[in-house]
């Protein structure tokens, strides 16, 4: 890590605080606004580059400021052309991110998988992140930084179709303000500038919290980690259902506002012989009765250091068109960067050539190598 800078990092104020920076440094408040689109919509991180700011002011934030990104501290490249980064924050924390192309060698098309927290508390049992516990809130920087990292490593042009998930290390929806405060910053169009339509926020379902981001004027896209199919079996896997119970959190769904032609999306990881039955499939469609939704059927992603397998993808196939015939859009989301522990469910600061090795255990599906293109029902 390098040395911890005495300059403050602007990087997470909005429009409104570099205005009110410009005036308490004796300037108008537009330069605070032009001082806002050089950091997020043209990407400068140095000053001197800002040259449509007089060369006095340039040379006062200069002495006093920054704006400083997460520090890449290794990087693992999937076969698929994913890539998996650990970044360093300033307090010596560390975090994770993924980069995902839609092809490889695209760079105008492209995921960025991005974390809330460092670790995650809610301790989902098949998911590798809970192993690591809650480290703490990253800050609204600190999120935005994950993205501004990305996109100058990747050199990916700022008209990118660039799409952005809140699906990395975290509960999302347990550090709601700085992630809204990201949000805004990433979606403004004088900012980042990257559609609302492409963010999507991903929660185990703090039921609260759900119908917070409901009244939020500016809000991205909803996932939910839905995972199974009655109380007792989510309690099992997702021990958070205890304290926010299945009828709970579809009650959420049923209330939140969608825009037109807007969905909710189920998330359901497969689980072999846990929550990947006919039965299983029927209560599912059942849940998603009124709620305008799309599921997304995940093979498991799995390691040694937890007791599940993948289901075998003839089931997966199977559950997919038990849910087609009750009406319910459903999909097979192909998983990117198996290899590297870069994908849903495996960020946990892996590193070692043991880790790495143990991706694939007996029984587990890889959708992340070429195949036969799986349409959805």
């Amino acid at each position: 890590m390098t040395e911890t800078s005495t300059r403050t990092n602007l990087l997470g104020l909005g429009r409104d605080e570099l205005e009110r920076l410009a005036v308490e440094s004796g300037r108008a408040a537009y330069r605070g606004r032009q001082l806002y689109h050089a950091i997020y919509g043209r990407r400068k991180r140095d000053f001197g580059a800002m040259t449509d700011l007089d060369g006095e002011l340039r040379a006062l934030l200069e002495c006093r400021y920054e704006v400083a990104y997460p520090e890449i501290l290794r990087e693992f490249t999937s076969r698929d052309g994913s890539v998996r980064y650990l970044l360093g924050l300033s307090d010596g924390r560390t975090v994770e991110s993924v980069y995902m192309p839609t092809e490889q060698g695209d760079t105008d098309r492209a995921t960025l998988c991005i974390s809330s927290q460092v670790g995650c508390a809610v301790d989902c049992k098949f998911c590798f992140t809970g192993l690591l516990g809650l480290g703490r809130n990253l800050t609204a920087g600190e999120i935005v930084g994950q993205v501004l990292t990305l996109v100058e490593v990747r050199s990916i042009p700022p008209k990118a179709r660039l799409s952005v998930v809140f699906m990395g290390q975290g509960e999302p929806l347990l550090n709601l303000g700085p992630l809204m405060k990201a949000v805004s910053l990433l979606a403004s169009t004088d900012g980042c500038g990257i559609a609302l339509r492409r963010i999507t926020v991903s929660t185990v379902g703090i039921v609260p919290r759900i119908y917070d981001l409901a009244r939020e004027p500016v809000r991205p896209k909803l996932a939910i980690s839905l995972n199974a199919s009655n109380e007792e079996q989510r309690t099992a896997l997702m021990p958070i259902n205890r304290k926010y119970p299945l009828k709970d959190l579809m009650d959420a769904c049923r209330a939140y506002p969608l825009r037109p032609r807007e969905r909710l999306t189920f998330e359901y990881v497969m689980l072999d012989s846990i929550n990947d039955s006919d039965a299983d499939a029927r209560r599912v469609a059942e849940l998603c009765r009124g709620v305008p939704a799309r599921v997304n059927l995940i093979p498991y992603n799995g390691g040694v250091q937890l007791p599940y397998r993948a289901s075998p993808l003839r089931r997966v196939l199977h559950f997919q068109k038990v849910l087609g015939e009750r009406g319910v859009p459903t999909f097979i989301r192909v998983s990117r960067g198996q290899d590297i522990m870069g994908a849903c469910g495996q960020l946990s600061l892996a590193g070692s050539s043991r880790d790495l090795a143990s991706t694939h255990p007996p029984g587990s599906v890889d959708l992340s190598r070429p195949a036969r293109p799986i349409a959805p029902v």
